[in-house]
């Protein structure tokens, strides 16, 4: 599978961290893996199972320990540290960083950062960002729209009508998030979040009406970067010939980067309501996560009353 990096300088531009010292090859430094640290036992001399290509921040803790340290000592800290090239070093908390660790960075041509948010919370935002920067993604042919929260991914040969029913969908008070193109990212072993090309993004094609820009007729609040796909929906014409499922019972996954999503399959043809029957499927998904099957409960109902009507005729 390939690897996704993202560059060091776009995280920095993205966490508004402050340079202190800009290593020669800043412009070049590329993240690969979302995991972030703090050196603390590699500030003592112990690198075993340390990870080299990870962010490392400096907190409150770090600090405090280097402070106790004579300039010496801080010294030869460093230089064990970032003789590991790390990509980069971040002081949390607006903390300073002494003389002997900026002069150690200069030595290993390593950026040294300041930010003013928490550790923690700083760790856990980086970690967030990374993960979605370097998720395992892929792209698809179809739409992806947001329904009263559920992430729907309409999928289906060219022409069935997938942006007519987009706009629509639009027109009833709903988000677009891509048209023609999904770009599906794995951001945890369970969820998958598809987000729209940057050069197709908020513009829909309409045949015999040509590409149009959805934030600009509709508003911002009928767009969105992205979203979670809850849903997996192929639009098919209908044949006659078919068979279609009439009670919903049989729940069906489609695999997406090794993630099962909920799928199904709704016929086509003039005379249906489409962005009515797209919104009835996203509110019943979202009854099926809280635990509700109107299906299941139908079915056990027939089941019921068929039970009690053999009873009686005994």
């Amino acid at each position: 599978m390939y690897q996704y990096t993202v560059p060091l300088k776009q995280i920095a531009e993205e966490f508004h961290l402050t340079p202190i010292y800009t290593a020669t090859d800043y412009d070049q430094v590329r993240l690969l893996v979302a995991d972030v640290t703090r050196p603390g036992m590699a500030l003592t001399g112990y690198f075993a199972h340390f990870e080299p290509m990870r962010l490392q921040v400096i907190g409150r803790v770090e600090h405090s320990y280097l402070t106790a340290m004579t300039a010496e000592e801080r010294a030869v800290a460093f230089d064990r540290l970032l003789s590991y090239r790390i990509p980069g070093l971040i002081y949390a908390r607006n903390l300073e960083p002494s003389g002997e660790v900026i002069q150690m960075a200069k030595k290993h041509n390593i950026t040294l950062f300041s930010s003013d948010q928490p550790t923690a919370a700083l760790i856990a935002n980086l970690i967030v960002s990374l993960s979605s920067h370097l998720a395992p993604r892929v792209t698809r042919h179809g739409v992806l729209v947001e329904v009263y929260g559920e992430g729907l991914l309409l999928l289906g040969e060219s022409g069935v009508g997938k942006s007519e029913a987009a706009v629509e969908l639009l027109k009833r008070g709903h988000r677009l998030i891509a048209d023609d193109a999904v770009e599906i990212k794995q951001v945890s072993p369970s969820e998958l979040v598809g987000v729209a090309p940057e050069l197709i993004r908020h513009y829909v094609e309409l045949r015999g009406i040509g590409v149009t820009n959805v934030a600009q007729l509709f508003g911002m609040g009928a767009v969105k970067d992205s979203t979670s796909i809850d849903l997996v929906i192929h639009l098919k014409n209908w044949s006659e010939g078919d068979s279609y499922d009439r009670l919903g019972l049989d729940e069906r996954y489609e695999e997406i980067l090794g993630v099962k999503i909920p799928t199904i399959s709704i016929p086509i043809k003039p005379g249906r309501n489409l962005a009515v029957i797209l919104e009835v499927a996203a509110m019943n998904n979202r009854q099926k996560k809280m635990g509700y099957n109107a299906a299941l409960e139908f079915t056990e109902q027939i089941n019921r009353h068929f039970d009690q009507a053999a009873q009686n005729r005994i």
